[in-house]
């Protein structure tokens, strides 16, 4: 099957995932719910329809195998859950990329290398606050202890209560790594929607993404003294006034060395309206593409707050929540990536990510890459999440033709 029908099979398919589990409000595909588990029989079904082996792992991921003349193999996936009113191609694009891929592009000959397709489970991180979970579980970098003490943010419950109702056992996750360690994969291939508007602005479908931001984050606590807000403002010990402040020094560091800080949650006690609070944590989350420039607006985050903190006498304290260095994607996936891109569209165009996706703990243990396709208007994680049809199958096309390289097979023109 042509490049060209494949590509409008897939948009198809994406459109009828999102019509099964999508609301006025957005994508629903909230994972361990019963919306998500509605995605995953779907795409079983299409995968055992299209001929393919299909399972689920011990992690929860979703995998289906189309055989090729080797053992020898690549893996093409992204995830399969999204945000409360999430967008619709959110991580549907790369498993419907994928699906599609098995489904039609093989529907009439065989590989040089097996294609396993996967839809990596609880990307985003909704229920027990951990991201790439699915995918981290199958890489060795996430394992039972790390998520049995996990509880689910919304209704309390833990982990393996959860789990259970979905025919998953908790103690057994790390089993998921040890059967993918067993594969001969030779590549791990991502297709995902921008998340930002870089591409709309340039006027750009696709883009090889070379490498993915490192990521820095803590909880920033300044601690004064509350007290009426009929005392003169000069004589106060305000918190919050302090967390502001620094806050805005963030823009500017942010600005200055190219990068992002994000304050996304500000806490206040006592939270009253006629009280100037004493107490206030603010979240910081830092990224770059760049080791030494996470290095340097980390330590100048730190600087800034205990400047502000000086002035206002209050104290400073910061609390490490995560941290991941910057990684880059393997060199000869990114030379392939950058030239199928460019035989789709007559040129090449690269970007790194600032968002973090499944391919980063894939790359800890088998060479990856990733392809963005436009996002018009460039927002994300909400129900205005867009991709025009003509960019969108052009992003597919140019996909397609990576995938090709890395399978050893070659479809019609």
């Amino acid at each position: 099957m042509k490049r060209e029908q494949i590509a409008k099979n897939i948009v198809a398919d994406l459109n009828e995932l999102a019509a099964l589990t999508s609301d006025i409000d957005g994508a629903q595909r909230i994972a361990w719910t019963p919306t998500f588990k509605k995605a995953t029989e779907w795409f079983a079904q299409k995968m055992q329809a299209a001929g393919a082996e299909v399972w689920t792992d011990a992690a929860g991921n979703s995998w289906a195998k189309f055989a090729g003349e080797s053992e020898e193999c690549i893996v093409i996936g992204s995830h399969l859950d999204s945000v409360p009113d999430g967008g619709w191609l959110d991580g549907a694009l790369g498993v419907v990329a994928g699906m599609g891929i098995g489904a039609y592009g093989l529907a009439d000959k065989k590989p040089a290398k097996t294609l396993y397709v996967v839809g990596w489970a609880d990307e985003e991180g909704v229920a027990f606050g951990k991201s790439c979970l699915g995918s981290s579980a199958v890489s060795g970098i996430v394992t039972s202890k790390d998520v049995l003490p996990l509880i689910h943010q919304e209704n309390g419950r833990s982990f393996s209560d959860v789990w259970q109702e979905y025919g998953l056992d908790a103690n057994r996750i790390g089993e998921a790594h040890t059967a993918f360690a067993k594969l001969p994969v030779k590549a791990y291939l991502e297709l995902h929607i921008e998340q930002a508007p870089l591409l709309a602005l340039a006027k750009k479908s696709v883009a090889c993404v070379y490498g993915v931001c490192g990521c820095n984050r803590q909880y920033i606590t300044f601690r004064g003294q509350q007290g009426h807000c009929g005392s003169p403002v000069a004589l106060r010990q305000d918190a919050f006034i302090a967390a502001a402040q620094t806050t805005l020094d963030l823009r500017e560091i942010a600005l200055k060395y190219d990068s992002y800080c994000t304050v996304g949650n500000i806490e206040v006690k006592p939270d009253l309206t006629t009280i100037s609070p004493g107490y206030c944590r603010i979240s910081l989350d830092q990224r770059s593409i760049k080791p030494e420039t996470m290095q340097t607006i980390v330590a100048e985050a730190k600087a800034a707050a205990q400047k502000h903190a000086q002035e206002g006498k209050l104290t400073v304290e910061f609390e490490p929540i995560w941290h991941a260095e910057p990684i880059l994607f393997d060199k000869q996936l990114v030379e392939d990536c950058n030239a199928a891109v460019e035989e789709e569209t007559g040129a090449r165009h690269s970007m790194y990510s600032a968002p973090l996706h499944d391919a980063v703990p894939l790359n800890a243990v088998v060479p990856s890459v990733m392809m963005f396709a436009q996002s018009d208007p460039g927002i994300s994680h909400c129900k205005e999440e867009n991709t025009p049809q003509p960019q969108l199958e052009e992003a597919i096309r140019a996909f397609i033709r990576l995938a090709e390289k890395e399978l050893g097979t070659s479809f019609a023109e």
